[in-house]
This record gives structure tokens, C-alpha cells and sequence, in this order.
């Protein structure tokens, strides 16, 4: 019997009993915004995530299939800053809330924040902070 099928996946009732991963502080170059260098000239955007996971299948592994692949999810955040150019941060956000919902299953809440740092005269940044989870996005 492989190690594998020897952890069993339980689910968690509540989200307050799942893990958390974190990706800090990814900054991507990116059009984004409403005034009309904006559209043009690409601006670093922050983005911190954190996703509510049940780690318990792949501690008990060790295996990377039992894991939520997050540097597959960066991969996807940075390519839609990358190719995306929306005019607001509120959608931005929300796009990479649902793109993590989507990568995988396991994932059962995403907290995205998207930030423009130097936006605001006198402010480090300005952004916003989307909760969303798996019923959003499955209706």
C-alpha cells in the first residue's frame, strides 16, 4: 500500500478548522487602473493571498500530489497581471479570487489582496481585500 492511500482526506466542517497558506508580497508589473498613463505605462501591483486548506492529507504524506500546488497558482496570478489590464483594482481582485478557487478543489476560502503601491500621494499603497469561497464560484 503506498503512503498515499494510506492518509485519509477528512474534511473539515468548518473553515475555522482548515489551515491557511500564505503567498506574501508578490508584486507583478501590470496595466491597471483609470487615468491614462495608467493604461499604458505598467504599475508594480502587490498581492497577498491566503487559502483555507485542509494540509492534514499531505502532512500526513509527504507527497506533493496530496498538496495544493502554489507555485502553480503564482504562476497563474502573475500571467492574468501580466495579460490582464483592468481599469480597477475591486476587479482585479475578485479575478484572482476566483482563478485560486479554481485551481484546485481543496482550497475551500481565498483572501486576495491587491494593492497599488505609490498610487496615492502621501499613502505607501491603496488596494483592497476580497474574501470569497467556494460557494461563489459553484453557485
Amino acid at each position: 500500500m503506498s503512503r498515499k492511500s494510506q492518509v485519509t482526506s477528512r474534511k473539515p466542517e468548518k473553515l475555522e478548522a482548515l489551515d491557511r497558506i500564505h503567498i506574501k508580497d508578490l508584486v507583478v508589473p501590470g496595466i491597471i487602473g483609470i487615468n491614462p498613463d495608467e493604461r499604458v505605462t505598467p504599475q508594480d501591483v502587490l498581492v497577498n493571498a491566503t487559502l483555507w486548506v485542509d494540509t492534514r492529507p499531505a502532512a500526513g504524506s509527504d507527497d506533493i500530489d496530496d498538496a495544493v500546488n502554489y507555485r502553480t497558482l503564482t504562476k497563474a496570478i502573475i500571467a492574468h497581471i501580466e495579460s490582464g489590464q483592468p481599469m480597477l483594482v475591486e476587479r482585479l481582485a475578485a479575478e484572482l479570487a476566483t482563478i485560486a478557487l479554481r485551481s484546485d478543489e481543496r482550497i475551500q476560502q481565498v483572501e486576495m489582496s491587491v494593492e497599488k503601491p505609490g498610487a496615492l500621494r502621501h499613502a505607501r499603497s491603496v488596494g483592497i481585500t476580497v474574501r470569497r469561497n467556494r460557494e461563489d464560484i459553484d453557485g
